[in-house]
């Protein structure tokens, strides 16, 4: 028993003490294998699995060789590896060009190109595929996680190349990381000059040729039950900053895609059959003061812009054109790649729509043949009752809105599968849905009772983050409603879902997204207060990143300008700003140069560089040795060795202390000749 525990107690200190007794060579080649590990990890969910796969088996086999001191393979391997990763490629992507092939294969190649590091030159090739690699990352996103991984990265990569320039020894990591650090910081005035001066036409990491997939939003159509899953979706849609006071959050419906044909299975947006002086127009009148505020929307590659109901006027916004359709609903004229900021105002005091019935509304009164026969039958009864016999429009619906209170309709995100008539399975079999469900329903069933009605999607209500002030609207806030038609009064909205459920349109008990263990576990061990402030202090960081960051556009570096005292700013007094800050950089740098040569004795200056050579060779000199130790210092390792650099230090110290056996001008031929010396290379053994 007490061997055993002996051979458990000393296993791991034996690995432990061969990790640290490694060879340098071995040491520097793990750690940049874990650097460039770190480099391709948020790509995984990305890449190709194979790619993935060969990535991590060739890493795996690097650091095998370098621990084991084997030889690398031969250079068949690597033909027969590097044709194997173009072939996988091109039957991944069906090209070897673009974003998503080109960095597929560059992953590859950094991966495949460890497996050749001879020299000092192969480390530098795997160092530019480092940072092209570390660049990539950003082609797929811009999000402050990634950035600050990428920070990390972008050191670790520092990290080894400052080891690379240190051949001799065996320098502690923490130092080579000590150095980066400080060429991290030497930079960053550089770097931020740059991003705020350089002028841009369109961001770093864009590729226009590539369009952007796999991002949650709203859809140009609507099959019941497709927003339920997108409020299980707790990513920010947009953010929303009013000017002055917000509106009530029962009032805040940001409008989306406007449905109105249905083939009895899905919504899509009109495609009338009348010919166009027939089709309706918007006939927009506002009322009341107008609401300011401004939009920062999160890309998710749909062209829908959107506004607080109702904007009259277009949203100002660089970049995209936007237009207005008949049923309101503004969108631009190319998909949202990219986050989006911009400015509008809106009326909750509108009207729309034609007043007087106009042939264009039977479009909205159309219904699929063959497809909820129970509801047909429900209207014809509610037809037939002498209450609702003569009834209007708007009786009409006080009369399906009460149904929905009064008949025991429940609100929920699982309300399971429906079947082919999903009108009939809401009204008369489950008697629960989400809000797509009720609005697809509410709206089947006045079409059935002759009422022109619609769908409208887009997000309702939000939520205010104390923080920085911004409303975070959330893909969980989602959400479909209806218009209906009324005599005299135009397009009037309906939201059905209010009638079922008050608080998910009030804001007092809006549903969440069920939460896995390990968001239950930290919730209970922190509360649900800190756990809220939490998450409000990280939304508000998020949005800065993306207000300052993400979204610094050439407008923004417009106002700079103007805010400085240029009247009308263009791109070229950018540049001209720029090059006069490096100019003057420039000349500050060197007239301090000038100065500090001034101010520093020269002879010192010129010993300490000889110091500095003969303790990067490995001679173990004192930082204020004269020259006299330090050719003792060389003879005592080597007697006859370098005879002139032993020479030059000699004359070095006569030429300070003993200045009458020395001529006039020695000290500029002294530092003539330390270029030429043969300094030695290679400690002494």
């Amino acid at each position: 028993m007490s061997s055993m525990n002996t051979m458990r107690t000393t296993a791991p200190t034996s690995l432990w003490q061969r990790m640290v007794h490694l060879p340098r060579e071995a040491r520097d080649t793990l750690f940049l294998l874990l650097v460039i590990a770190w480099l391709i990890m948020p790509q995984v969910a990305r890449l190709p699995v194979w790619c993935s796969a060969m990535a991590a088996g060739i890493l795996l086999w690097r650091g095998a060789i370098a621990l084991r001191n084997q030889t690398l393979p031969s250079r068949w391997w690597l033909v027969l590896l590097l044709s194997l990763a173009m072939a996988g490629t091109y039957y991944s992507h069906r090209t070897l060009v673009g974003r998503d092939a080109g960095v597929t294969f560059i992953v590859v190649l950094l991966a495949l190109k460890t497996l050749e590091l001879r020299a000092q030159r192969d480390a530098f090739v795997v160092f530019f595929l480092g940072f092209f690699t570390l660049l990539s990352n950003f082609f797929f996103s811009q999000s402050l996680p990634l950035a600050a991984a990428m920070l990390i990265g972008l050191m670790g990569l520092l990290t080894a190349l400052v080891m690379s320039h240190m051949p001799v020894g065996k320098p502690p990591l923490i130092h080579a990381a000590r150095t980066a650090g400080w060429m991290c910081l030497l930079g960053a005035p550089i770097m931020v000059v740059l991003f705020v001066l350089f002028p841009r036409v369109a961001p770093l990491w864009g590729v226009p040729s590539d369009a952007m997939s796999g991002r949650s939003g709203l859809s140009g159509n609507m099959k019941v039950g497709s927003i339920a899953s997108l409020a299980l979706d707790e990513s920010v849609a947009m953010r929303v900053r009013f000017e002055g006071p917000a509106p009530a959050q029962r009032d805040l419906y940001f409008r989306g895609p406007v449905l109105s044909s249905f083939d009895g299975r899905e919504w899509r947006a009109l495609r009338s059959a009348f010919p166009p002086r027939m089709q309706l127009g918007a006939e927009l009148q506002v009322t009341g003061a107008p609401i300011r505020y401004q939009v920062t929307l999160e890309a998710n590659n749909r062209p829908w812009i959107l506004v607080l109901d109702a904007a009259p006027e277009a949203p100002r916004m660089n970049g995209y054109q936007a237009t207005m359709s008949a049923d309101l609903q503004w969108t631009a004229d190319k998909p949202m790649a990219d986050l989006v900021r911009y400015s509008a105002q809106s009326y909750t005091n509108f009207t729309h729509g034609p007043t007087r019935l106009a042939t264009g509304l039977q479009d909205f009164v159309d219904l699929p043949p063959t497809y909820n026969p129970r509801t047909l039958q429900l209207a014809a009864e509610m037809r037939r009752d002498p209450r609702w016999a003569q009834a209007d429009a708007a009786k009409l619906v006080d009369a399906v809105m009460d149904k929905l209170r009064t008949g025991g309709y429940s609100y929920t995100l699982e309300p399971g599968v429906f079947g082919t008539h999903t009108a009939d399975e809401f009204w008369f079999d489950r008697k629960a849905g989400f809000c797509e469900h009720i609005a697809s329903s509410f709206v089947l069933l006045m079409r059935a009772l002759d009422v022109p009605a619609r769908i409208v999607t887009g997000y309702q209500g939000g939520e205010i983050n104390s923080v920085d002030g911004f409303w975070t609207v959330r893909q969980s806030d989602a959400h479909a409603w209806s218009e209906v038609w009324i005599a005299g009064r135009g397009w009037v909205r309906v939201d059905p879902t209010s009638a079922v459920a008050p608080g998910r349109t009030g804001g007092l008990q809006r549903l969440q997204a069920p939460r896995n263990a390990v968001t239950e576990a930290l919730a209970g061990a922190m509360g649900p207060q800190v756990a809220l402030n939490m998450r409000a202090m990280w939304d508000a960081v998020n949005n800065r990143w993306n207000q300052w960051v993400l979204n610094y556009t050439q407008s923004r570096q417009l106002d700079l300008l103007r805010n400085i005292g240029f009247e009308s700013p263009s791109w070229e007094d950018l540049g001209y700003v720029l090059i006069g800050i490096v100019i003057s950089v420039s000349l500050g740098g060197a007239a301090w140069t000038l100065w500090d040569r001034h101010r520093q004795d020269p002879w010192l200056r010129l010993l300490h560089q000889a110091q500095q050579r003969l303790t990067q060779a490995g001679f173990a000199v004192p930082a204020h040795a004269p020259p006299r130790q330090m050719v003792a210092v060389l003879r005592q390792h080597q007697a006859a060795a370098y005879p002139e650099l032993a020479d030059w230090l000699l004359r070095l110290e006569a030429w300070r202390y003993a200045p009458a056996h020395s001529a006039p001008g020695t000290l500029q031929q002294l530092q003539r000749s330390f270029r030429h010396l043969p300094w030695p290379e290679k400690p002494p053994r």
